[in-house]
């Protein structure tokens, strides 16, 4: 059986939806107002940490899915996602740095920089969701044939 599921697609895509409207929910209207250290910055990068993370998770798990092999780090998940023709090249880029700032979050809180969590905060879910769309579709695709 696929590890990748119609049920699980649909609850991990649940689960970063619940994640996006927390951030959209706590981010500030100007990036100047995302204080380090503040209950707003808090929620805002915990859930975009974690909305990356699941998406991070299943663009693995869709490498081994396509037989894509073992990625090497998460964005190189990525890249094998775009040689197989999954991702466009520009989202597949932006989901590298989407991986980045996951690492960043995940090692460094304390050094993180406010205009970046702000930056991604605004311009990351629709990668995400352009991810979700992309594997979806790819995966029907497959499944269809």
């Amino acid at each position: 059986m696929s590890a990748l599921t119609a049920d699980i697609l649909a609850e991990k895509s649940q689960a970063i939806e619940r994640h996006l409207a927390r951030v959209a929910a706590r981010l500030p209207a100007a990036p100047g107002d995302l204080q380090s250290a503040s209950d707003a910055s808090d929620a805002v990068v915990l859930h975009l940490w974690q909305a990356t993370q699941i998406v991070v998770d299943l663009a693995v798990a869709a490498c081994v899915e396509l037989k894509l092999g073992a990625p090497a780090a998460y964005a190189d998940a990525f890249r094998r996602l775009e040689a197989a023709g999954v991702l466009e090249a520009a989202l597949a880029d932006r989901l590298v740095r989407a991986a980045g700032f996951r690492n960043v979050v995940a090692h460094a809180y304390e050094t993180l920089d406010m205009a970046r969590v702000f930056r991604a905060a605004r311009k990351g879910p629709h990668d995400l969701r352009a991810f979700l769309a992309a594997l979806i579709a790819r995966l029907r695709s497959d499944r269809q044939t």
